[in-house]
C-alpha cells in the first residue's frame, strides 16, 4: 500500500507504544501491531522537510476541490491557490484520503485526479467522524484488491474528500497550525428544529489549528453560528473590519466578536492561547470576500435552494454542495466566480499569517 501516495512521502503509524525507522527517503514511526490495515498518515516530503526546518506551512482541504465546485474549474482553482503559496514562500498541504490512506500533501498528477473524482463518482465527503469507517472500508477494499489478482479494476483510485472538520483533525496531526478554506460549517438555518450543526465547530472546540475563511457560508445561520463559537470559547476575528463577514458578502450586519489587523497580532494571539492560556481550541479568522457577488441575488438564490433541498428530503452532509451548486446554476456563475477569488484572497492572507507563525 506504500505505491498509493506519492513516492516522495513520509509514514507515520499513530500508536502508543512506539519504535523508530529512519532511511535515505522516508521515516517511521511504528506500533508493535504490525497489521496491514493500521491506520497510517503519510506525509509529503516537501511538507515534512518545512516542518523540520519550522518554515511556513498552510493546510488545505479536498472537499472544496472534489465536492465544491466543477471540473475543471475545481483543478484551476487547486492550482491557483497552491501557486499563491508558493510565490509566497509558503509551502501547500492539500489533505486527502488516497485509497484510504491520509495524505498530507498532494503531486500535481494526484491533485489533478482528487479534481475529476467528485464528477466520476470516486470521491466520498469524510468528516471526522467518517475517518474511521471510511479508512477501515477503503484499507479493506485495497487488501482485498492486492490479494485477489482476477479484479481488473485495481488501479482506480478512491478519495475521501476531507471537510474543514477532518483537514483541521489531520493537519493538526501532521504539525500543522495554518489552515486556509472557502467558509466554514455551522448552525443551518431552522437548525434550532433540525439540530443541524456542522461539526467544524466542535472540531475548532478542540483542535488548536487557526482556520483562515471568509466567515461562515452564508447558507447558514450565521448569529447562531457565532454564538456557539463563544460557547465553545473559540477566539474568532474579522480582518481589517468591525462586520463579521458572510461569506458572498463581506458584511453579515452583525457585529464581529474580535478585530485584527495584521498576521502579526494573529500569531501573537495563537502563541498566547497556545503556549500561556494551554487552550486547546482552534482560532477562526473571518476575511472579508474582495469580489462579492450580488447580494440580494445570491440570497434569494440561497433561499430557493434551501426550499428545494427541503422539498427533496437532502439532509446532513448533502446539504451544503447540493445549495452550493444550486446556487451557482441559479445565478449562472456569479457565486462560482466569488466563491474561486475570495478562496484565492484567502491563501494570501493565509500565507501571510504561516510566515508570522513561523517567525515566532
Amino acid at each position: 500500500m506504500m505505491e498509493q501516495c506519492s513516492s516522495r512521502m513520509r509514514l507515520f503509524h499513530s500508536t502508543t507504544t512506539t519504535t523508530t525507522h529512519s532511511s535515505s527517503s522516508s521515516s517511521s514511526i511504528s506500533s508493535t501491531d504490525s497489521s496491514s490495515l493500521l491506520p497510517h498518515l503519510r506525509v509529503q516530503e516537501e511538507v515534512q522537510q518545512a516542518l523540520s526546518e519550522k518554515k511556513p506551512i498552510v493546510a488545505l482541504e479536498s472537499t472544496i476541490v472534489a465536492h465544491g465546485m466543477p471540473y475543471p474549474q475545481n483543478w484551476e482553482l487547486a492550482q491557483d491557490v497552491e501557486s499563491i503559496l508558493r510565490k509566497e514562500g509558503v509551502t501547500p498541504a492539500t489533505i486527502a484520503i488516497q485509497n484510504g490512506i491520509p495524505c498530507v500533501g498532494l503531486d500535481p498528477n494526484e491533485l489533478h485526479d482528487l479534481a475529476l473524482s467528485g464528477k466520476e463518482g470516486r470521491a466520498t465527503k469524510c468528516s471526522t467522524r467518517d475517518l474511521p469507517l471510511y479508512m477501515t472500508q477503503q484499507q479493506q477494499q485495497q487488501q482485498q484488491l492486492q490479494d485477489d489478482q482476477s479484479i481488473t479494476n485495481s488501479n482506480i483510485t478512491y478519495w475521501g474528500a476531507t471537510t474543514v472538520a477532518s483537514t483541521m483533525r489531520l493537519a493538526h496531526l501532521a504539525g500543522i497550525v495554518t489552515f486556509v478554506t472557502g467558509g466554514i460549517g455551522g448552525v443551518h438555518r431552522h437548525g434550532e428544529v433540525t439540530m443541524d450543526v456542522s461539526a467544524d465547530l466542535m472540531e475548532l472546540s478542540r483542535t488548536p489549528v487557526i482556520v483562515v475563511s471568509a466567515g461562515i457560508k452564508s447558507i447558514l445561520d450565521i448569529p447562531r453560528t457565532l454564538e456557539v463559537l463563544e460557547t465553545y470559547s473559540v477566539p474568532t476575528m474579522s480582518w481589517q473590519t468591525n462586520d463579521f463577514p458572510a461569506f458572498f458578502s463581506p458584511t453579515s450586519g452583525v457585529k464581529s466578536p474580535a478585530r485584527v489587523d495584521t498576521p502579526q497580532q494573529v500569531a501573537h494571539a495563537f502563541s498566547i492561547s497556545q503556549q500561556l492560556l494551554r487552550l486547546s481550541t482552534g482560532m477562526l479568522v473571518a476575511i472579508p470576500n474582495p469580489d462579492p457577488a450580488n447580494g440580494r441575488i445570491v440570497e434569494d438564490a440561497i433561499q430557493q435552494a434551501v426550499q428545494e433541498a427541503d422539498t427533496q428530503n437532502i439532509h446532513g452532509n448533502d446539504v451544503t454542495p447540493y445549495i452550493l451548486r444550486r446556487v451557482a446554476e441559479t445565478t449562472q456563475g456569479i457565486s462560482l466566480k466569488s466563491n474561486m477569488a475570495l478562496v484565492r484572497h484567502n491563501a494570501a492572507i493565509g500565507a501571510a499569517i504561516a510566515k508570522a507563525i513561523a517567525q515566532q
